[in-house]
């Protein structure tokens, strides 16, 4: 594997961005895959999803936030006051869930009292909760509305060309992760789960075209690999709250197991979808970000995320199913309760963690819960 893969995986400010900002590019951050990375591509800038990783404590987040919420938006926060985000020249906020809503209002005061730490571009992005035709009209028009702002915060121009030529190779990423997925789905797959998510986090944090070349490349030699090292391992499929970092599944792998698949946010649920050509570019990309991004944030879908997980389980021949959410996170913690008692009456292995975001978890506690999961698969293989 590359190791620009690795390093974009686990720094921020990493190589190829510093590279790109080195040469006058300029870069707009966002916290929500339902953000439409095109349209920021089209104005000529590097679309950077925003991630938690690197921190050591949540101390300023926790004096924005309070105690009882989510760390996830509370260690972004905590990024931008130490000043890990300066290189952004925008920042594009959502209200995927109402703790990441509350980030736009926290990273606002907090631009006061750190000074430097809010970009001079920083716009609301509204994301409708449901899909039906209003509200992908909604949608529509909340693209096109940023679309406009940034072309005049930046003095820039988004043309159709450009958003077709971004939209063309947007959708050869999807392809190549696709690609990527399958290979993990092999009985002996050619590398980790922390490799592989190592690969997609990469690709949030670099120029696409210099991203598609390089996993391009990974992917025809990954294709020639018939190294049998992860064969026999217990075979996993993540599920859950968002995982942005390497620490849990580092943490899964440690015991002795292989992550074969996921539906997280980040991994799976990110690149499934193409934006499909139509009359109106800001309609095809509503729909595209409304219907691919199975998130329960979105009202109205539990059962086709529970039966996105089953086809993933069977796609992958996983062992067991891991269900993790970051503690305070109502709607994965609730929801994995909801699908842990389905799986239980359908006979599918699967165990609940609840952790802190990233490099704040307890990796001695997780490892231990993986650990006695994973026993509870060997008496299952042993009694079959």
């Amino acid at each position: 594997m590359d190791p620009i893969f690795n390093e974009a995986a686990i720094k921020i400010q990493n190589s190829s961005l510093l590279e790109y900002k080195k040469k006058g590019g300029r870069v707009i951050g966002y916290v929500c895959s339902h953000v439409p990375e095109e349209v920021i591509a089209a104005a000529d800038m590097l679309p950077f999803r925003l991630r938690g990783i690197e921190i050591k404590s949540t101390a300023i987040g926790d004096s924005y936030f309070g105690p009882f919420v989510c760390s996830c938006p509370k260690a972004l926060l905590q990024n931008a006051g130490e000043g890990r985000f300066s290189f952004l020249d925008g920042a594009i906020m959502v209200q995927a869930c109402d703790s990441m809503r509350r980030l736009d209002e926290c990273w606002r005061k907090a631009g006061t009292d750190f000074p430097g730490s809010l970009p001079d571009f920083f716009h609301y992005f509204a994301v409708p909760h449901k899909v039906t035709d209003y509200s992908v009209q909604f949608f529509a028009e909340e693209i096109e509305k940023l679309a406009k702002a940034i072309e005049e915060h930046f003095k820039v121009s988004i043309t159709g060309q450009k958003l077709d030529e971004a939209i063309e190779i947007y959708n050869t990423t999807r392809d190549l992760l696709v690609q990527l997925e399958t290979l993990r789905h092999r009985d002996s797959p050619p590398l980790t789960g922390s490799e592989t998510m190592a690969i997609v986090l990469a690709g949030t944090a670099m120029p696409k075209s210099d991203y598609n070349k390089l996993l391009e490349a990974t992917i025809e030699d990954l294709k020639k690999q018939r190294a049998k090292t992860h064969a026999g391992k217990p075979r996993i499929l993540l599920a859950g709250s968002v995982v942005d970092d390497l620490t849990l599944i580092d943490a899964i792998e440690a015991e002795g197991a292989v992550v074969v698949a996921d539906t997280v946010c980040f991994g799976a649920r990110a690149y499934s979808g193409h934006v499909e050509k139509g009359d109106s570019r800001w309609q095809t990309l509503a729909r595209r970000y409304l219907n691919e991004q199975f998130c329960p944030r979105m009202f109205g879908y539990s059962n086709e995320r529970y039966e996105l997980i089953l086809q993933k389980f069977k796609d992958s021949k996983a062992d067991g199913i891991v269900f993790q959410n970051i503690r305070f996170c109502d709607l994965h913690g609730s929801e994995n309760g909801l699908f842990n008692k389905r799986l239980d009456k359908a006979g599918i292995p699967n165990t609940r963690i609840e952790r802190e975001y990233g490099e704040l978890a307890d990796e001695g506690r997780v490892r231990m819960r993986i650990g006695a999961f994973l026993e509870t698969l060997g008496r299952g293989k042993s009694a079959a």
